[in-house]
């Protein structure tokens, strides 16, 4: 079952890349408000959640200062834009026994708009 998941999540990811290009940076500001809850923007900036400054490129459960479950750290997943719309669609799916509690993002325009945001503001 766990294979069926990351595999439907993988091609969830891999289906959305090129629209992820069409994303709407000031939309998915409103989007990153669901987010802002746990997670900063800011370098160094921790909350409930880790900060997403610098997060394209970064390995997930990698991130000096903050502490990770055993199952982010384990994951050996790169943060891109196929990998963050495939967990933020579905978390405990994409990573099963990870600590984020977000049930997830449902509506494709939401995934397309957070990651031009995020891409916008953490790069």
């Amino acid at each position: 079952m766990k294979k069926f998941v990351v595999a439907a999540a993988m091609a969830l990811a891999l289906g959305t890349g090129a629209a992820q290009a069409e994303g709407d940076a000031e939309a998915g500001k409103k989007v990153f408000k669901k987010c802002a809850i746990c997670h900063s923007l800011e370098e160094g900036k921790k909350k409930v959640g880790p900060s997403l400054h610098g997060v394209f490129g970064r390995t997930a459960g990698s991130l000096e200062g903050f502490r990770f479950s055993r199952a982010m750290k384990g994951s050996g997943i790169v943060w891109n834009e196929e990998t963050i719309a495939a967990y933020l669609t579905d978390p405990r799916g994409y990573i099963p026994k990870n600590k984020m509690a977000f049930p997830g993002l449902k509506k494709q325009k939401d995934l397309d708009n957070i990651i031009a945001f995020l891409k916008a503001e953490t790069m």
